[in-house]
């Protein structure tokens, strides 16, 4: 499955932002998706993921309550909606896909993930 994220930019501290990742594949609806950013000097980390039924979802502590991660099988799309957006989220944000038999499981862990974006620039500044 080929991944295309976009909707990342420059914004100041508490306004919000939505990133939306498109899918190639027909069969998207049988992936969990997750979202992971990387800052400058930093490791890849976890932001957010969601179950291929949509009925699961996990979140990093750092952006629990802020973000929410969505996705809409019938557009083959994933989304994540960043509120309250602070210069720590700073970072280029990367979609992830893998396929899994089970409707309710997520996975956090980067090296869960067989298939990736290309990233989008999130810069938020003070």
């Amino acid at each position: 499955v080929q991944l295309q994220a976009s909707g990342g930019g420059l914004v100041q501290a508490e306004e919000s932002l939505r990133l939306s990742c498109a899918a190639s594949e027909r069969t998207f609806s049988r992936y969990v998706m997750g979202w992971f950013r990387q800052a400058p000097g930093k490791e890849r980390e976890f932001v957010a993921a969601i179950s291929w039924n949509g009925g699961s979802t996990r979140y990093s502590d750092s952006v629990k309550g802020r973000f929410t991660i969505s996705r809409d099988n019938a557009k083959n799309a994933l989304y994540l909606q960043m509120n309250s957006l602070k210069p720590e989220d700073t970072a280029v944000y990367y979609c992830a896909a893998r396929t899994s038999s089970i409707a309710i499981v997520v996975y956090t862990r980067a090296e869960d993930y067989t298939y990736w974006g290309q990233g989008t620039q999130v810069t938020v500044s003070s």
